[in-house]
């Protein structure tokens, strides 16, 4: 199980999370800057790829251009449909030098795109171009982290196949650092009061513009040290923090949302369903507390070669 569910200690690699975190959200930002405004900010994220972390391709004049994290490797790779190709070796570098690189790199290629250098949700940010204090690189940690992702997401992807209403990709938002994956009802929502620390309220608003039921995995923080599975909804109906789910979860007052503790998890006899327990029964409480129309939004759980019956 520790090669399937590896062990995964936030303070063992805090240090290496941050850093990390501030280079997926350089990346990140080529995406915002390269690519048309797609609902609920879904142009914004990165996606599991089998190597590691991918912008999925990007338009760049007539051309495309990606940007992938390889943790297999330890390199971020740049490839444009044109051929060109580049690499930045992934290792213990701060935050500005990454930067310059990657500008250096996209430029060399003739991919030019002004970003945003102020880091989002995160405390203290420092400018890119100016952040020296964030410079570790644990390879392995990176590498545990990411098999963790792989996990989730193989999950995430066959709990979203029951649902035929609108539904989110599983992707990974590098400013608030987590995978996710969120079912709507289709109706729309009061107006989200944002405050959001490090994000536009503008954005908050659009991201929550319509009512939701979202889940997904966070590999922790200062605050809550500890990586974690999470569900909530938007607006949270009355009720839903009080439902039964699955074995191991339980509601955080100061979150806001229902935590299933990886540790939990990975020490499970089952976790692949313990996960996708976690995922239905919180999504139930959402939809039944919020009254959405079941009936209608759901399907059964989609399979292999199997033509989903009508």
């Amino acid at each position: 199980m520790d090669v399937v569910w590896p062990e995964l200690s936030y303070p063992q690699w805090r240090d290496t999370a941050a850093t990390l975190q501030l280079w997926t959200q350089i990346v990140g930002k080529f995406r915002v800057s390269l690519t048309p405004w797609l609902n609920h900010g879904w142009h914004v994220p990165l996606y599991v790829s089998a190597r590691g972390l991918t912008t999925s391709p990007m338009p760049t004049g007539r051309e495309i251009v990606e940007i992938e994290f390889d943790f297999l490797a330890h390199r971020l790779l740049v490839r444009t449909s044109r051929g060109d190709e580049g690499i930045l070796a992934l290792e213990p570098r701060s935050v500005a030098d990454f930067y310059e690189e990657l500008l250096d790199l996209m430029r060399g290629i003739g991919v030019h795109a002004a970003i945003n250098e102020m880091p989002n949700e995160v405390p203290y940010p420092i400018r890119f171009s100016e952040d020296l204090l964030h410079a570790s690189y644990d390879a392995d940690a990176a590498y545990r982290f990411w098999r963790v992702l792989v996990q989730a997401d193989r999950i995430f992807k066959l709990f979203r196949s029951s649902f035929l209403g609108k539904a989110s990709p599983s992707h990974f938002f590098w400013g608030s650092f987590d995978l996710a994956v969120t079912r709507f009802s289709g109706r729309k929502a009061p107006p989200h009061p944002g405050g959001v620390p490090g994000l536009p309220d503008t954005v908050t608003r659009e991201a929550y513009s319509h009512e939701v039921s979202s889940a997904g995995f966070w590999p922790g923080n200062d605050t809550f040290p500890q990586a974690a599975f999470y569900s909530y909804a938007y607006p949270e109906p009355p009720g839903f923090r009080d439902a039964h789910v699955a074995p191991g979860a339980a509601f955080d007052a100061t979150l806001g949302e229902f935590i299933l503790p990886y540790d939990t998890l990975r020490k499970a006899d089952d976790p692949d369903a313990l996960l996708l327990d976690f995922l239905s029964t919180t999504y139930a409480a959402a939809a039944d507390a919020a009254g959405w129309d079941r009936a209608s939004l759901e399907c059964g759980m989609g399979m292999p070669k199997r033509v989903r019956a009508v």
